[in-house]
């Protein structure tokens, strides 16, 4: 399905028709243990009626004999029946993760827009669980439809006006418990949304630690996730209040419905309408109908956060792609070239800019809205508002997301590292096997000067990084992501502030490496280090939203001023 076509009922349906096998066996098997429920106080009945009443041994022990067995079907079908349904439920949930993740990861973008990666982490886990868990509940509504049909039917042939109780009360008690569902389902929505913004703000200052504490803002801090929790745990407390609510106002019905059933049944048995044996069916019947009420209760609270989930998990697997997905391959071979012309995007106004192929172009910015923006359209994750940018010729808009990316790399400055080991992070592919670095590897750290970070860690590139690289310093963190830029290898390289984090010397090594790496591949440098614009083939100036001025470094600082200001200021 398209983004565009998800929606709560989708969602719901998809996860029901994936597991309609499971489903179907766990009701087939539930339903017979209902069924056999129903049974045993009618052959209670039947055994005092045929077996005590009468003081005959044989049939006592037959009716025993009987009952034993019935009582081996329930535990098998209840186990069997059980594992059917929790197994759609789980693979009713992986299967919403699998389809969200791969929405998430899809290269035209869009579904992470206004949310935080907490929020996103909290819906494939959280939500997706609760759709899963639909599954189970309409199999335990199934069952439970079973076990109030058995025992109407039983009833019935027991006493008509039971029987009647039982079926027209029950309709209406499943009404009154959907009623009183609603309130739950607002109040699960909110809760849901107010949890997953938490754990984003958790998640999102976690990841800034570092940077909280040199700031000195860490009370800020925790006093703004102190805020954003205490609105969580309202939400939490009020979905809670609105749950016992509506549980106990079912309970409360359904006891009042029980006891009608039993007080017919008794007026019925000192009437001399019904036997002792069929008083004590009557009964045991009325009793055992506590339990499909009761899951009717519970199936409608499930029901009812299932829906709030569901509505969260097809807003993410609706949301609009952030670009529209061409569909045309890459052009082989890939020279490399880029053109933008009239690009209006952020802090771009109208930019023409032409990088040629081969070489290794600098790119410097009075303004940094300007070089997120441009990196945004390299990177193709916006599109201009005007103009437009090409590759060899061709406009991105044309080309399929997927391969272009693997052609143009755009390197943010604030990209992630992967928990897993240094090897593992500059190499996804390969970085878990056995050995030292391929030459390819090899060549990409010693260029980044990586291969200093891993002498420096106590077991080389098989050290563990920690999630997003914590055990590691910022600067080792930089060098660490630049060789992983390198190690890909592709035509296209953007790379954006690579060695803010690195001192002067290893600075000018990083740019003599990259530059040697790099030779003869296209290569665009956004930055306002001297170390790196000196060693590039040529540099362009965007300033207030256009290009400013080019030419070399030496060029541009001996007759620019705004250049000079931008980079040595």
């Amino acid at each position: 399905m398209g983004p565009g076509e998800w929606s709560r009922r989708a969602v719901l349906t998809r996860s029901i028709r994936g597991q309609a096998r499971h489903l179907g066996l766990g009701a087939a098997l539930g339903c017979g243990h209902q069924l056999g429920e129903a049974l045993v106080p009618v052959l209670i009945g039947v055994v005092i009626d045929q077996a005590v009443a009468g003081q005959d041994t044989g049939r006592l022990v037959l009716w025993l004999a009987v009952l034993a067995v019935l009582y081996v079907g329930l535990s098998w079908s209840f186990r069997l029946g059980a594992r059917a349904g929790e197994r759609g439920a789980e693979e009713a949930a992986h299967t919403l993760r699998l389809a969200l993740v791969h929405r998430v990861l899809d290269a035209r973008g869009g579904a992470e827009e206004g949310r935080l990666p907490g929020e996103l982490a909290n819906v494939a886990t959280e939500d997706a669980k609760r759709v899963g868990a639909v599954n189970m509940a309409l199999l335990n509504g199934v069952w439970a439809v079973a076990g109030v049909t058995a025992s109407a039917v039983a009833l019935l042939l027991i006493s008509v006006p039971l029987g009647l109780i039982v079926l027209l009360g029950t309709p209406l008690l499943l009404w009154l418990g959907h009623l009183l569902s609603k309130p739950l389902e607002q109040r699960s929505e909110a809760e849901q949304d107010r949890a997953a913004h938490a754990s984003g703000v958790a998640a999102d200052l976690v990841a800034g630690l570092r940077v909280l504490k040199g700031l000195g803002a860490r009370q800020a801090a925790v006093e703004r996730y102190r805020r954003t929790s205490r609105v969580s745990l309202a939400a939490t407390l009020r979905a809670a209040r609105a749950e016992s609510w509506q549980t106990g106002l079912v309970l409360a019905l359904t006891g009042g419905f029980i006891a009608l059933v039993a007080l017919v049944g008794g007026r019925l048995a000192l009437d001399g309408s019904l036997t002792l044996g069929q008083l004590v069916s009557a009964v045991g019947l009325a009793l055992f109908l506590l339990g499909p009420l009761e899951m009717f209760a519970w199936v409608n609270a499930e029901l009812a956060q299932g829906r709030a989930s569901a509505a969260r998990v097809a807003e993410v697997l609706a949301a609009a792609p952030a670009v529209v997905g061409g569909s045309e391959p890459v052009p082989e071979p890939v020279r490399g070239g880029l053109r933008l012309r009239g690009v209006r995007l952020g802090g771009l106004d109208g930019v023409d800019l032409d990088v040629p192929a081969g070489l290794l172009t600098g790119v410097a910015v009075t303004d940094p809205a300007c070089a997120d923006a441009l990196l945004r359209c390299l990177g193709r994750e916006a599109d201009p508002e005007a103009g437009s940018v090409e590759l060899d010729g061709v406009p991105l808009t044309r080309l399929d997301p997927a391969e272009l990316r693997a052609a143009v790399l755009v390197a943010a400055h604030d990209a992630a590292l992967f928990e897993g080991s240094l090897a593992a992070n500059v190499d996804p592919e390969h970085g878990t096997e056995r050995g030292g670095p391929d030459p390819r590897t090899a060549r990409a750290m010693a260029a980044a000067r990586a291969d200093e970070v891993a002498r420096s860690l106590p077991d080389g590139t098989a050290t563990e990084v920690g999630e997003g690289g914590r055990s590691l310093s910022g600067g080792q963190r930089q060098r660490a992501l630049l060789a992983r830029a390198l190690r890909a290898d592709p035509a296209v390289l953007v790379v954006h502030d690579p060695t803010t984090a690195v001192d002067a010397v290893t600075e000018a090594r990083i740019a003599e490496g990259l530059r040697e790496v790099r030779r003869g591949r296209t290569t665009v440098v956004v930055t306002n280090s001297p170390a790196l614009l000196a060693v590039v083939d040529r540099v362009v100036l965007l300033d207030a939203g256009r290009v400013g001025a080019e030419g070399t470094h030496a060029e541009l600082v001996r007759a620019d001023a705004a250049y000079r200001t931008a980079v040595l200021a």
